[in-house]
C-alpha cells in the first residue's frame, strides 16, 4: 500500500507548469490579435457622399442597416464575408458583383460610348482595368470621416435598393423567407447601405496596402479581388509547422511510451466506483436532463431536415409553403441553437452525475439544487426558442435584442436569455463544488477533483465574450468575439472539460490509475490548447483583420491536426482497456459501460475525419479564400460537431442511463442504444459521402470557375445537379433520424420509466 501511495505523488510538476504556460502564451497572443481587430476593422464613415458632395447615406444608416440585418435574422439566411447561413447569397459578395457590373456598364458608355458586350478584347481589357482602379481606390478620409462614392457607385447603390426589395418578395428567390418579408422602404434603404459598406470594405484597398480590408475576399476577378501573396505564403509555411509539430509529437510519444490511457508500472488496484444500478439520489435526478437531451436532439434533427429541404426546394415543402409557418431563417436558427443546447445539457448533466461519484456522497440538498437548475434550463431553452420565433416576426418590438432573436449566428438567443444562461452555469458550478469538496480533502483524489473544478469554471468564464458587443458594434469586431465563443469556448474549453469527464469516468471505473488520468488531462490541455487557442483566429482571415492575424492563425491552426490525429490512438487505447487486468490482483476488468466505450471510439474516428481531415482541408488560407461559406464548411461542421461533440454527449447519456439501471432493467434500453449507435454513425457517414462532401467540392469548383458571388447565388443553387445532390441528403438523414435519434429517445424514456417505477 505504501508503494501505491507514493506512486500517485510522483507526477512531475512540469506537467502543471506546461499547461500554465501554454494557456498564458496562447491567450496573450489571442488577446493581442483581438485587440488589433479594433484598430484594423474597416472604418464606418460618418457620411458617404457623391463627388459633388451630396449625402448618399450616413454612418448611422449603416449601423441601423446592420440592426435590420440582425433583427430579421438574415445571418441565418445568407452571409457577410462568408460567415452566416447558406440558404441565401453572400450579401456582401452579391452587392459587390452587382456593383462591378454596374460600374463596367457605366464606364463602357463613358469611355467607349458603347455597351460593354460589344467591345473588342483589347477594349474589354482596358475597361476591366478601369473598373478595378475605380473600385480599388480608397476615397475614405480619416480626418473628416467621410467616404466619397464615385458616380457609378452612387448609381449602383440607388439601383440596388430595388434589387434587395425584390429579394425579399418571396421564398423561391430568398431561400425560404416569407412572402414580402421586409416591406418597409426605409428599412430596405438602410439594409442596402449596410451591404454597400460591407462591399466597399471588401474591395477598397486598405491604406498603404495593395489589398482590401478583407484581404481581397470575396474572390471576384471583375472587381480585382484575387488571392493575395500573403495567403499563399502563410499557407505554405503552415504546412511546415504542421510537419514539424507532427514529428516532434511522434518523437515524444515514441520516447515516453507511457503516454496515453494505457499507463503502466503504476501498481493500480482496480476498484470501480461507477457500478451500474448503484446510483445516488442526485445521480438519479440527472436522468431527467438526459430525457430533455434526447428530445432536444430529436427536435434539432427534424428542423435540420427542414433546413436541408429549403436548399433543395425553397418554395415548396411537399405542397406546403413552409416559409409562412416556419421560415428558413427560423428553422436554421433552431437547428444551431438546439444543437448547442442538447450537447451542452449533456455535458452539464454529465458533470452533475460524476461529481458525487468523485466526492463519495451527495451533499445535503443536492437533489433540490439539481431540480431547480433543471427547471431553469427548461425556462431558458423554451423561452429563447419562442423568443427567436417572435423576434424575427417583429412581435417583440424594441425588445427583439434582449428577448428575441439577437441575430448573430450561433449566438441568436436574446441577451436576456444569455444572462440567465450564465447565472445557471454559475449555479451549476456551485452544485459541482459542493459534490466534489470531500475529494479535494483526500490526498489521492485532490488533484483530479481540482482539475474537474477548473475545467468546469472555464465554461461560464469563457462565455463572457458573448456580452462584449451590441447590435451596432462594428461587424469585424463582433465576428472576432463570436468566434471566441464558437471556437475557443466550444472547441477549446468545453472539449477540455469533456476530457476531464472521460478521465474521471475511467478513474472511477478503476481502469486507469490516478496518475494516468491526471497526466492525460495535462497532456490533452497542452496539445489542444497549444494550437487551438491561437488557432481560433483562422476564422478571421477575411473579416477585416490584418495579415498578422492571418500569419499567426494559419501557423497555429495547421498544428490543430496533430492532437486530432492522436485521438485515433485514444480510440485504440479504449479497445485495449477493455482487456485490462489488475496489476495487483491479476483479475480482468469487466466493462459494465460497454456502449459508453463504443461512443468514445466513435469520437476518435469522427474527430480525425471531421475535424482533422475535413477541418485541415478548409483551414489553409489558400483554400479558405475560395471555400469559406460553401458546403465544405457544413461538411466539416456536421462531421466534427456531431461526430465529436455529439458522440461525446451520447457517451455521457449512455453512461448515465446504465448507471441508474440494474442489469435486468438495462436489457431493453440496451437494444435501442445498440441500434442508435450504428444508426447515428452510418447516417452521418451517408450524409457526408452522398451529399455534403460532393456538394461542397462542386460548389468550390464553381467559385474557382465563376467567382464566389455566383457559387453562392440562386443561379448556381437552382441548377439541377446541385439540387439533386441536396436531395441525396435524404438517405443519410432518414437513417440518422429513424435508426439513430429515435432509438436514443426510446432508450432514454424507458430508462427514466424503469428508474421512476423502482423509486415509487
Amino acid at each position: 500500500m505504501e508503494l501505491k501511495k507514493s506512486s500517485f505523488q510522483t507526477l512531475s510538476p512540469r506537467w502543471r507548469h506546461g499547461v500554465f504556460w501554454t494557456i498564458v502564451i496562447g491567450m496573450s497572443i489571442l488577446i493581442y490579435i483581438s485587440a488589433t481587430a479594433y484598430r484594423d476593422a474597416p472604418p464606418i464613415p460618418e457620411g458617404i457622399v457623391s463627388p459633388s458632395g451630396e449625402m448618399v447615406f450616413t454612418g448611422r444608416d449603416i449601423s441601423e442597416g446592420q440592426e435590420v440585418f440582425l433583427k430579421y435574422g438574415l445571418m441565418e439566411n445568407g452571409t457577410i464575408w462568408g460567415h452566416g447561413a447558406y440558404l441565401g447569397p453572400d450579401f456582401s459578395a452579391e452587392y459587390l458583383h452587382t456593383l462591378g457590373v454596374d460600374a463596367r456598364d457605366s464606364l463602357a458608355q463613358k469611355l467607349f460610348k458603347r455597351d460593354a458586350a460589344s467591345l473588342s478584347d483589347t477594349e474589354k481589357e482596358a475597361l476591366g482595368a478601369e473598373v478595378k482602379n475605380l473600385l480599388k481606390t480608397n476615397r475614405y478620409d480619416p480626418k473628416t470621416k467621410t467616404l466619397i462614392f464615385s458616380e457609378p457607385e452612387v448609381a449602383s447603390y440607388r439601383k440596388q435598393i430595388g434589387k434587395w426589395t425584390d429579394y425579399f418578395s418571396g421564398p423561391t428567390v430568398s431561400g425560404g423567407l416569407p412572402m414580402k418579408y421586409i416591406e418597409d422602404k426605409e428599412e430596405i434603404r438602410k439594409l442596402t447601405a449596410f451591404f454597400a459598406w460591407a462591399a466597399w470594405a471588401s474591395v477598397a484597398d486598405r491604406p498603404g496596402k495593395s489589398y482590401s480590408y478583407t484581404n481581397n475576399f470575396p474572390y471576384d476577378p471583375l472587381v480585382g479581388n484575387t488571392l493575395t501573396r500573403d495567403a499563399v505564403l502563410w499557407s505554405a509555411l503552415s504546412i511546415i509547422t504542421l510537419l514539424g509539430a507532427t514529428a516532434l509529437v511522434l518523437f515524444i510519444f515514441g520516447r515516453f511510451d507511457y503516454l496515453g490511457w494505457k499507463g503502466h508500472g503504476e501498481g493500480v488496484h482496480i476498484h470501480p466506483h461507477l457500478l451500474p444500478g448503484v446510483a445516488t439520489e442526485s445521480q438519479k435526478a440527472t436522468i431527467k436532463y438526459f430525457v430533455i437531451v434526447s428530445l432536444l436532439f430529436l427536435a434539432q434533427v427534424l428542423v435540420g431536415a427542414a433546413t436541408a429541404h429549403f436548399r433543395a426546394d425553397p418554395g415548396n415543402f411537399y405542397g406546403i409553403d413552409l416559409s409562412w409557418i416556419l421560415p428558413s431563417n427560423l428553422v436554421r436558427t433552431w437547428h444551431l441553437q438546439l444543437a448547442i443546447f442538447w450537447i451542452a445539457t449533456a455535458y452539464v448533466a454529465g458533470g452533475l452525475l460524476l461529481a458525487p461519484s468523485l466526492g463519495g456522497k451527495d451533499p445535503n440538498g443536492q437533489v433540490a439544487g439539481i431540480n431547480a437548475l433543471f427547471w431553469a434550463l427548461v425556462l431558458v431553452v423554451v423561452g429563447s426558442l419562442l423568443g427567436e420565433m417572435f423576434g424575427i416576426r417583429q412581435i417583440l418590438g424594441k425588445l427583439w435584442f434582449l428577448f428575441g432573436h439577437q441575430g448573430w449566428e450561433f449566438l441568436d438567443l436574446g441577451r436576456g436569455w444569455q444572462v440567465l444562461l450564465t447565472i445557471g452555469l454559475l449555479f451549476w458550478l456551485f452544485l459541482l463544488y459542493r459534490a466534489v469538496a470531500p475529494a479535494r480533502k483526500d490526498e489521492e483524489r485532490s488533484e483530479i477533483a481540482t482539475l474537474f473544478m477548473l475545467g468546469a469554471i472555464a465554461i461560464p468564464f469563457f462565455y463572457l465574450p458573448a456580452f462584449f458587443f451590441g447590435s451596432k458594434s462594428n461587424f469585424s469586431v463582433v465576428d472576432m468575439w463570436r468566434f471566441w465563443i464558437i471556437h475557443l469556448w466550444v472547441e477549446g474549453f468545453f472539449e477540455l472539460f469533456v476530457t476531464v469527464l472521460v478521465a474521471v469516468i475511467f478513474y472511477q471505473l478503476g481502469m486507469v490509475a490516478r496518475k494516468t488520468a491526471v497526466r492525460i488531462i495535462y497532456l490533452d490541455a497542452i496539445l489542444f490548447l497549444g494550437s487551438g487557442i491561437v488557432g481560433t483566429a483562422h476564422h478571421w482571415y477575411w473579416t477585416g483583420q490584418s495579415n498578422v492575424t492571418m500569419a499567426l492563425a494559419a501557423t497555429f491552426s495547421a498544428m490543430e491536426v496533430v492532437p486530432l490525429t492522436l485521438l485515433t490512438l485514444d480510440a485504440w487505447d479504449f479497445v485495449k482497456l477493455t482487456g485490462t487486468q489488475c496489476e495487483v490482483c491479476g483479475k480482468g476488468i469487466v466493462i459494465p459501460h460497454k456502449w459508453t466505450f463504443y461512443f468514445l471510439m466513435a469520437v476518435g474516428f469522427w474527430n480525425f475525419l471531421g475535424a482533422a481531415v475535413f477541418g485541415f482541408l478548409i483551414n489553409l488560407p489558400v483554400v479558405s479564400y475560395f471555400e469559406v461559406g460553401t458546403m465544405l464548411t457544413p461538411n466539416h461542421g456536421h462531421a466534427a460537431f456531431m461526430g465529436a461533440f455529439g458522440m461525446l454527449a451520447m457517451a455521457l447519456l449512455v453512461l448515465s442511463l446504465r448507471q441508474v439501471l440494474t442489469d435486468e432493467q438495462w436489457v431493453r434500453p440496451e437494444k435501442f442504444i445498440r441500434i442508435s449507435f450504428w444508426g447515428l454513425n452510418i447516417g452521418l457517414l451517408l450524409m457526408v459521402l452522398l451529399s455534403l462532401f460532393p456538394g461542397g467540392v462542386m460548389q468550390f469548383w464553381d467559385v474557382l470557375t465563376n467567382g464566389y458571388w455566383h457559387a453562392r447565388g440562386l443561379d448556381y443553387t437552382s441548377e439541377h445537379l446541385v439540387r439533386l445532390v441536396e436531395w441525396m441528403r435524404m438517405p443519410g438523414d432518414v437513417v440518422f433520424i429513424v435508426l439513430g435519434v429515435v432509438p436514443a429517445v426510446l432508450a432514454t424514456a424507458l430508462a427514466y420509466r424503469y428508474m421512476w417505477a423502482a423509486n415509487r
